[in-house]
């Protein structure tokens, strides 16, 4: 299929295919692997490719994957085989990023808290950093001083703008703790001369926030971004500010198979708000993550029991907190679709029954979902947790000790068969003893 669009790709049918074909070969299995996830390697492709077409244009993008999202090597590594970049915000990140062989060039680092060796490793590799206050422009100051760096240095401003849905999730309030506060005491005024006094500073880096925010919010503070970018240049008299860094954050629509918005819905909003952001005046950087992968992946578990209290039936299974962290702590800012299926990965059907859908977790709240109605499930069943691409089995939670499950990529070839590779195989009992300490 050429140039694929990527909700071809997201749907019941090609989920249940790459399903039943990983009951086949025995990557489910009711014993040795109860929970797998599985990322569609062809839907990622399709994806990222109506990224670059989105933004298409006279400025020049990197697209910095944010590694966050799914920090696996072989999943990065696939991501910059796409022409990505990619966006960290640890040294371990950072050292991802380096296995899955991305150029320094091309690696973005981000953190509210970097020691002075963190920054410094940064600098001498001329990866690009993006200050985050003051204090740390400080610190850049003297290792800049100390030595010569390639690396872009930029910094990060809170254009405080407002928060969206879910307040955990904005980062661009009056409170926020990242970046510098644009309406706080001149600091606009300041970061003028802050650029004045540092001839190497020559990016600006915004991001609002990702899910629960609005595309409208997020363009509003790329807006804000832009002016200052632009009263930077201007009251220098040069071209200073040359890259601007509008982060990421495109929420994701975790209600059906079609991805809404899309790159080119949120381009139209950017334009309508920040119509110089794309003049070529300045080169850009995006830091995409969950929407590149989320709707790709699906995570799989066997149900293991079934029972019913109080009336409410209920399916235990082995996916729960484990995988689904943000679903359990927050339902109702993280619902999941979840579909049935038999013990060969075809999808159930029947009348609806109201079932909660519980992991193994040794606590009461441990419920990827509640009373939601799917067909009736029996012991040897299969659950599927969509659109959980990025977030999810990539970045599991180690509560009670529960093993990580293997992640698989999957591609299906013209004639309709799948093939996979292990992203990340199964922790074993002795790969956790090893890690803690046994």
């Amino acid at each position: 299929m050429a140039n694929p669009q990527p909700t071809a790709l997201y749907g019941p049918e090609r989920r249940e295919l790459i399903l039943r074909a990983a009951v086949r070969e025995g990557l489910l299995d009711p014993e040795e692997a109860r929970l797998a996830g599985f990322l569609d390697l062809d839907a990622v492709a399709a994806t990222v490719d109506s990224l670059h077409r989105a933004f298409a244009g006279p400025a020049a993008v990197l697209h910095a994957f944010a590694a966050k999202a799914n920090c696996l090597v072989p999943v990065l590594a696939r991501l910059r085989a796409l022409g990505m970049g990619c966006e960290v915000a640890s040294p371990g990140e950072l050292a991802q990023a380096l296995a899955a062989g991305f150029e320094p060039g091309r690696i973005v680092f981000d953190s509210p808290a970097r020691t002075r060796r963190e920054l410094a490793r940064a600098l001498e590799l001329g990866v690009a950093v993006n200050v985050d206050n003051w204090q740390e422009l400080a610190r850049v100051d003297e290792l800049v001083t100390a030595r010569r760096t390639g690396a872009t240095i930029g910094v990060r401003v809170n254009p405080q703008i407002g928060v969206g849905a879910i307040g955990p999730m904005s980062t661009a309030t009056a409170t926020s703790k990242f970046g510098i506060a644009l309406s706080d005491d001149d600091n606009a005024g300041r970061l003028v001369a802050a650029f004045r006094d540092r001839p190497w500073l020559g990016r600006l880096h915004c991001h609002v926030g990702s899910q629960g925010c609005s595309v409208d919010l997020m363009a509003e503070g790329v807006a804000a971004t832009v002016a200052l970018a632009r009263r930077i240049n201007r009251e220098l008299g040069r071209r200073q500010v040359v890259g601007l860094d509008i982060g990421g954050g495109l929420p994701v629509d975790f209600t059906g198979d079609r991805m809404t918005p899309d790159y080119r819905e949120y381009v139209e909003r950017l334009r309508a708000h920040a119509p110089a952001l794309f003049s070529g005046e300045f080169g850009l950087v995006t830091e995409f993550g969950r929407s590149v992968l989320a709707k790709s992946g699906f995570t799989a578990a066997y149900v293991e029991y079934t029972k019913t209290a109080g009336g409410r039936a209920i399916a235990i299974t082995s996916a729960g907190v484990q995988v689904a962290t943000r679903t359990v702590f927050a339902p109702y800012s993280w619902p999941l679709r979840i579909t049935a299926h038999d013990a060969a990965g075809a999808a159930k059907h029947g009348d609806p029954v109201e079932q909660d859908v519980a992991g193994p977790a040794c606590f009461a709240g441990d419920l990827v979902a509640e009373a939601r109605p799917l067909p009736p499930l029996a012991p040897g069943d299969l659950v599927a947790l969509l659109d959980t691409g990025a977030y999810y089995t990539s970045t599991p939670f180690s509560y009670n000790s529960l093993l990580e499950p293997a992640v698989h990529g999957a591609t299906v070839t013209g004639d309709g068969r799948v093939r996979f590779e292990t992203l990340r195989r199964a922790q074993t009992v002795e790969d956790l003893l090893r890690r803690t300490g046994g």
